[in-house]
């Protein structure tokens, strides 16, 4: 039990100290450690395998809309990213670039990709001929690089990991069907897999992506009160298509310009499932893409049977879920500790008093709850518990956001809000860029998160300055 404790104790409270709560469980639950490159992380083992364990589903999902993986050159030669001015504009300030090419100063300058807008059109310019040529449905996984000045491990490195899609259609129509579809299929990624609900919506036009003409959000809220952008679709209409000149012929014989999307998540996920579920113990990962589902813990695995029970119950659970047996030489104790750190959602214990009844104890990581369960069928319950478990935290995530969302009127009460309630701030807006500058200058960093698809009429007039309001938005403060 000392060293239980000790564990335990080595967490900072997240009432406390939230961000340290934070950097202390991706740490202590060997999910990341850091790098000798400032803004870096190396992703541990655990960390990597919540990251396949998301990229498996996600990607099963996208071949499933029709989408192929491709893989571009993490390269961006100067003067192709030069080609779309408002998108360079935008991430001018973050690029990374690359000068010298072993001992020779290059005569151009590579940037290291925060992002392949340019690099597919490059591509696509070369490939799409006629309209039989499209759609085209591409996605890539990959890394990318923004020099970020403050950095957070999985929340904003300087390099982290995503996928990104790239898409062209012949209409607009089309492009557009494709950013709201993609957008949903991470709406119900975050529900049905990471157990975290979410507001959707459009971002304003001071918000939205570099070079796109719309762009949606998808925006958990996390445990502290803040948002988190948690993955974006973009419409960019035909722009890049005529910066870079492609085009195709159409049914009716004549040139068109393509429409393009693009949209992604990152590893950011994972800041996420940490900030919305876990507690002040470690972990609590959501048992769809926990790398270990079921952990076995022997209780006196030194008596006779013990062991031999224990792997008899892993054969059968491994038939259905990613499982565990510890039969290390630490004390049980130690062992429940490690494994709440680490977040495994199912723990079974089994000792010889449990062998001679039959039975096993069972406890949930989220609750703390412990079930005596018969050995016989116990795979079948704990599929319905792992069910049980997502649906639950699910319901108290959806509790959390509900709780810390609010409503202002008038700008005293938002500047009231802001200050005494960390959450959402639902307020009508006029649609002008300056009253979104003025409300984060007096609330310290409150933004737009999203115009949301269903607005409600919260007033007729802007929360900031009185004008009349053309759009329900969703403000908070952001990772």
């Amino acid at each position: 039990m000392a060293d239980n404790k000790k564990m335990v104790e080595a967490i900072t409270s997240r009432d406390e100290d939230f961000a340290k709560w934070y950097t202390d469980i991706v740490k202590k639950a060997e999910l990341v450690d850091y790098s000798g490159v400032k803004g870096c992380m190396v992703i541990r083992p655990y960390g990597y395998a919540i990251w396949e364990n998301i990229q498996a589903d996600l990607d099963r999902r996208f071949k499933e809309t029709g989408h192929e993986n491709v893989y571009m050159p993490m390269f961006i030669p100067e003067s192709l990213l030069q080609k779309e001015k408002d998108h360079v504009e935008g991430f001018a300030p973050e690029c990374a670039w690359v000068t010298i090419g072993g001992s020779e100063k290059l005569n151009e300058r590579l940037c290291v990709r925060p992002t392949s807008e340019t690099l597919f059109c490059e591509h696509y310019q070369k490939i799409i001929n006629t309209y039989r040529d499209l759609p085209k449905l591409y996605n890539q996984w990959c890394s990318v690089v923004r020099w970020e000045k403050t950095t957070r491990p999985f929340l904003r490195t300087s390099e982290f990991l995503w996928q990104e899609g790239h898409t062209m259609h012949a209409t607009a129509e089309e492009a557009k069907e494709e950013t709201l579809r993609m957008l949903h299929v991470y709406e119900s990624f975050y529900k049905e897999i990471l157990a975290i609900p979410a507001v959707i919506g459009r971002k304003t036009e001071k918000e939205k992506f570099a070079g796109a003409e719309e762009t949606y959000t998808i925006e958990p809220m996390m445990h502290n009160g803040v948002a988190l952008q948690g993955g974006t679709s973009h419409y960019f209409g035909d722009g890049f298509a005529k910066s870079f000149g492609i085009t195709f012929t159409g049914k009716d014989n004549k040139q068109h310009y393509p429409h393009q999307t693009s949209w992604g998540v990152s590893t950011r996920m994972i800041g996420a499932i940490i900030m919305v579920h876990s507690d002040d113990d470690g972990l609590v990962l959501p048992p769809r893409i926990s790398p270990v589902q079921v952990v076995i813990i022997p209780v006196a695995q030194h008596k006779e049977g013990v062991l031999d029970k224990a792997y008899e119950l892993k054969a059968e659970l491994t038939k259905r879920f990613r499982t565990k047996l510890d039969d290390s030489d630490h004390a049980p104790g130690w062992k429940f500790a490690e494994y709440e750190m680490k977040g495994v959602p199912v723990r079974v214990e089994i000792g010889p008093k449990d062998i001679e009844k039959g039975q096993c104890v069972v406890v949930r990581r989220d609750t703390r709850e412990k079930y005596f369960v018969p050995l016989e069928g116990l795979s079948n319950y704990i599929a319905e518990l792992l069910d049980t478990i997502h649906n639950d935290m699910y319901e108290r995530a959806r509790k959390n956001t509900e709780e810390k969302t609010f409503t202002a009127t008038n700008f005293d009460e938002f500047v009231d809000t802001a200050k005494n309630h960390p959450g959402f701030i639902k307020a009508m807006w006029c649609g002008d860029s300056a009253c979104e500058d003025k409300l984060k200058d007096a609330t310290g960093g409150v933004k737009s998160r999203c115009i949301p698809f269903v607005e409600e009429h919260i007033s007729d007039v802007c929360v900031c300055c009185g004008k009349p309001a053309k759009h329900q938005v969703y403000w908070g403060k952001q990772y």
